[in-house]
């Protein structure tokens, strides 16, 4: 079974959310979706959610990293497991593996998709293959909040995804998880 590890850290649930909705995307595919987080101060992680650890990335087939809008940059607890990542990076752990990210913000213009550019740049120094969401999914079309061709996004104006952020964050598990078993057969 695909192995896909979705790595986020969550303030306030909305981070999680959209993790959840991208596990179900991966689960839909036939893929495993391993739910990891950084920062356990936050009082958004459940009981499911262990912390991650290297060895989490060293054996995914996938990894799909999330974080909350921080002044256009991912959480500092997720800028700091990166920095930990030496090893893997020079083993190449991550090397042609597909990758994908997702964020969420509390404000509609506050800066989802250089967050999402910048939550792309460790994977790509870590070799991986970019996956986004394409123009062809109709969710894509259709948002009024989030959602993006760079990867899945939720304005956080209510506390429950719209159905569009939703769909897009499905799609995004479903392409990763599919890329991935292609990859492994």
């Amino acid at each position: 079974m695909t192995s896909v590890v979705i790595l986020y850290y969550s303030r306030n649930g909305a981070t999680q959310r959209l993790a959840d909705a991208i596990a179900e995307g991966v689960t839909s595919a036939g893929g495993e979706a391993v739910l990891r987080s950084t920062g356990h101060g936050s009082n958004a992680v459940s009981d499911r959610d262990l912390e991650v650890e290297n060895s989490d990335i060293e054996n995914c087939d996938a990894l799909i990293l999330g974080s909350p809008t921080r002044f256009g940059h991912m959480a500092s607890s997720l800028q700091k497991f990166w920095e930990g990542t030496s090893r893997e990076w020079l083993q190449g752990a991550l090397t042609d593996k597909p990758g994908a990210v997702f964020t969420s913000s509390s404000s509609l213009h506050g800066g989802q998709e250089s967050t999402l550019l910048t939550l792309a740049l460790p994977l790509i120094h870590h070799g991986m293959m970019l996956v986004g969401i394409p123009y062809s999914e109709p969710a894509l079309h259709q948002t009024q909040s989030g959602g993006s061709p760079y990867g899945a996004s939720h304005h956080e104006h209510s506390n429950k995804l719209t159905e569009h952020e939703r769909q897009c964050a499905i799609a995004l598990g479903k392409r990763v998880t599919n890329f991935a078993s292609k990859l492994s057969s």
